[in-house]
């Protein structure tokens, strides 16, 4: 494959300071023309094509239909009496469906195993320390435009994110606040209808930001430590361990959708105090990196081994080749001083944009690599899913979009910056700047500030009226 090294690019590092002459200029100001500085920015990105398309894809012969429900919304205005579920009806009535696509129904009666991994960022993947996550994010789904943003509460937030495609409400546990609400659109609630075993895992407090609470919300048997997960008491806990613990108690109940939440790669970054990273620090001791950059290393090492051993495991039963993987972060090592990330990306990293780029694994035994270089984020990774599992899904009422479908790309980062195929807003500086070859756009910036400000209201809007409830009426 082409890719030689996913990660933090220096494609999209950005020298702020130099961006624009004037530092003042607002986002409607003229743009600056220099060259350089424009070929720092992420760039347009065409639709994703396959390098190798899998066999099973379909043909397409009919035009497509739209991942959309039958709701009918003027009789949900008609009949609303509250004036904000009446404007919510209105907004997500006005919002165009995504369109099915080749992709659709690609991994339908699938297995599913999500993990949503502590501080795993594209730093830790390195062929020698982590050859399992290395082998996965070259031979499955390579996403070379992928960010995952963090959020006010770091690690429940950005569950939140992925597992809703809901932007988090400023100064609240959103994902606690949410379970009471109706998820529908949740990975677990969706393959529990289609009679999948659901289970989630967590390798800490089972408490711990009320996933007691939240993980059953969304259609799984929660276990955790406190709550049955029996394993070592030590800090932070083992991620294989975790994974030894609790592959048989799904691996013959096909089809199954299995959520981990780990652990293993928190902070803080030393040998001293870390007992994964001391665990493993014999692997790093060679690097040529300070000892956060060593440490950080050797607790994601933990969890390339742990992942390592739930393949082996399915490969035994026979069961590997109808499993689909997805790894993601929860959010950047934020725990790892700027110098270790620096160290670890060979260069300077961008703290607006580049920070928060990232690696997605979607990952299935035999399947050659396709590459992706369309913008996404972790907003997207809910509605790419449904569409890959052929889910009946309403794509208007989810905030993120199917990173296959045809509609333009829409990055969006907690202070409000964007990226668009077209150009990308940093929010710190007030400065837009278009891809090489655009013109200056200034009703374009109006309608993508518009839009990154809608789904941030409606977000929160979902989460405090339980609007799935209504328009569904918990079903």
């Amino acid at each position: 494959m082409a890719v030689d090294r996913l990660g933090l690019m220096p494609s999209v590092f950005l020298d702020i300071k130099h961006l624009f002459t004037k530092s003042s200029r607002s986002v409607f100001a003229q743009k600056d023309a220099d060259d350089e500085h424009e070929k720092s920015q992420p760039v347009s990105t065409p639709s994703p094509t396959p390098l190798h398309s899998p066999e099973d894809i379909p043909e397409t012969i009919e035009p497509l239909p739209y991942n959309m429900m039958e709701l009918d919304f003027c009789s949900l205005i008609e009949n609303e009496n509250n004036k904000t579920v009446t404007d919510m009806h209105k907004y997500f009535s006005s919002i165009s469906p995504t369109q099915q696509n080749d992709y659709t129904g690609l991994f339908e009666g699938c297995n599913l195993i999500f993990i949503t991994a502590e501080a795993f960022s594209s730093l830790a993947i390195d062929k020698e320390i982590t050859p399992t996550l290395y082998r996965m994010s070259r031979e499955g789904f390579v996403f070379n435009q992928f960010y995952n943003p963090i959020w006010g509460v770091s690690t429940s937030d950005g569950e939140y994110v992925a597992c809703t495609s809901l932007l988090p409400k400023r100064g609240v546990w959103s994902f606690s606040r949410s379970s009471s609400n109706f998820l529908p659109f949740t990975m677990g609630n969706q393959l529990k209808d289609c009679s999948y075993t659901t289970k989630a895992y967590h390798n800490h407090s089972y408490t711990y930001y009320d996933r007691h609470r939240s993980h059953p919300n969304m259609g799984y048997e929660f276990m955790a430590v406190g709550n049955g997960l029996e394993i070592a008491d030590t800090w932070p806990e083992s991620d294989l361990e975790m994974m030894e613990e609790t592959l048989e108690q799904f691996i013959d109940k096909e089809p199954f959708h299995i959520y981990y939440m780990t652990i293993s790669g928190h902070l803080q970054y030393n040998f001293a105090g870390n007992y994964i990273a001391r665990k493993n620090k014999e692997s790093v001791e060679h690097l040529p990196y300070g000892e956060a950059a060593k440490a950080y290393l050797a607790c994601q090492k933990e969890l390339d081994m742990a992942v390592e051993y739930l393949i082996d495991g399915l490969e035994k039963k026979g069961a590997l080749e109808r499993t689909v993987f997805v790894v993601t972060g929860d959010h950047y090592p934020y725990g790892l001083p700027k110098g270790g990330i620096d160290e670890l990306a060979g260069h300077r990293v961008e703290d607006n944009f580049e920070l928060y780029k990232s690696t997605l694994i979607i990952w299935k035994s035999g399947m050659e690599p396709i590459v992706v270089d369309k913008p996404c984020s972790s907003l997207d990774i809910l509605p790419t899913l449904s569409n890959f599992f052929g889910f009946d899904y309403d794509s208007r009422l989810l905030m993120g979009r199917d990173i296959f479908s045809k509609e333009p790309p829409l990055v969006l980062f907690n202070n409000k910056s964007w990226i668009t195929e077209k150009a990308c807003y940093n929010s710190r500086t007030d400065t837009v700047v278009f891809n090489d070859g655009l013109e200056w756009d200034e009703e374009y910036i109006k309608s993508i500030h518009r839009m990154v400000s809608d789904k941030f209201k409606y977000s929160e809007k979902i989460l405090d009226m339980d609007y799935y409830n209504i328009v569904f009426g918990g079903e």
